[in-house]
């Protein structure tokens, strides 16, 4: 047996959805300013759907037709009470949740933008109030200009959240780039765990429901993260800022290994030859890997026959939560059914509960 019947399970990569949200979201909290082109809930032919800057990018209370899987939830990921009854069917303890305001809006304005995160992130607090223990929404940093980044990570941290996601490619310069060295100064002195996760990087496949680019879109796109992880180790943004705790939130894990021997390999090559000139590392990047960076995944089987390679303490299992592709209601018998159990009782309790706890502070 895998699991125990009293181990707590948490899941690291969960989500709420633009169409799970309450409707009212936005038009009662973001400033007046904002409000007339904020998103708003407006009845069309097709029911209820989001819709900002005059266009219309979900339904509401419900998920856009052509998707593989029904729709289980409606509201429910988006009330606290009826996720975490969703919760106790799963057998899971907490969830770490993921935000929609960027991926799922597309707001082009940036400030619109911005006033939308801060407005999601007040609501978030409200939410994990019910239940800090057990609901962690994490904050979503404007990632548009790296200032606004940071006054808003201070902000959340205050407001006592408990991660952050920040978006590695949403404003002019990279998350890695020395604009944003001052953010990350803060992320050193607020001690968030910063979270990138899966999406930004593809170059030439685009998501198309009902069409083979789906598939081929959705098989590659956990590797994009392998540029951020390169710059963030090679700039020394994180061996520098010890304090740092970075997240590959739905990264997978299978591709882990040999991205990180590649870092090894390269710092020998360029940084033992002298050729790197600007930032000199004293440290390895898979020591730098191991000190400072997580990596969630969900249903994987090669991955999870990897995580010796990757670092026990480094990999937090998640379910996808509320994705139709996630292991709810079955999580508990999904990992059951995988490899994990030959990594030992220790290990598994470690993916499945502790390494999380840690991270986020949940006891």
């Amino acid at each position: 047996m895998v699991l125990s019947p009293d181990q707590r399970l948490i899941s690291a990569d969960d989500h709420m959805d633009i169409h799970v949200l309450p409707p009212d979201l936005w038009q009662s909290r973001l400033p007046a300013a904002f409000r007339d082109r904020g998103p708003k809930v407006v009845e069309t032919d097709d029911g209820p759907f989001w819709e900002v800057e005059g266009r219309q990018v979900s339904p509401s209370g419900r998920k856009a037709a052509g998707y593989l899987q029904a729709d289980q939830h409606g509201f429910r990921p988006g009330q606290p009470a009826t996720r975490l009854e969703d919760m106790e069917k799963d057998g899971v303890y907490s969830q770490v949740v993921y935000s929609p305001t960027t991926t799922q809006l597309r707001l082009e304005d940036a400030e619109l933008r911005a006033a939308c995160q801060r407005a999601y992130n007040d609501w978030a607090h409200e939410f994990n109030s019910t239940d800090p223990n057990r609901l962690v929404l994490l904050a979503d940093i404007p990632s548009h200009d790296p200032k606004a980044a940071r006054d808003e990570l201070l902000r959340v941290a205050k407001l006592g959240l408990r991660g952050a996601i920040v978006h590695q490619f949403q404003g002019t310069d990279p998350v890695f780039e020395d604009a944003w060295h001052p953010f990350w100064d803060a992320a050193q002195e607020v001690g968030l765990p910063i979270s990138v996760h899966l999406g930004p990087g593809m170059h030439s496949l685009r998501p198309q429901l009902g069409s083979w680019r789906m598939a081929a879109f959705v098989a590659v796109v956990p590797i994009q993260l392998d540029e951020v992880l390169a710059g963030m180790i090679f700039s020394g943004i994180l061996e520098k800022r010890p304090n740092v705790k970075f997240v590959l939130g739905e990264g997978g894990l299978g591709w882990i290994p040999y991205v990180v021997e590649r870092l090894d390999h390269e710092q020998h090559k360029y940084g033992g030859g002298g050729q790197i000139k600007d930032v000199q590392l004293e440290m390895l990047p898979s020591e730098i890997f191991a000190r400072q960076v997580y990596v969630t995944y969900e249903d994987e089987k090669l991955g999870v026959e990897l995580i010796p390679r990757i670092g026990i303490e480094n990999v937090m299992w998640a379910s996808d939560y509320p994705h139709g592709d996630s292991t709810w209601p079955e999580s508990r018998r999904a990992l059951e059914g995988s490899p994990l159990a030959a990594l030992g009782a220790d290990a598994v309790k470690r993916i499945t509960c502790d390494n999380a706890a840690g991270l986020y502070g949940i006891r």
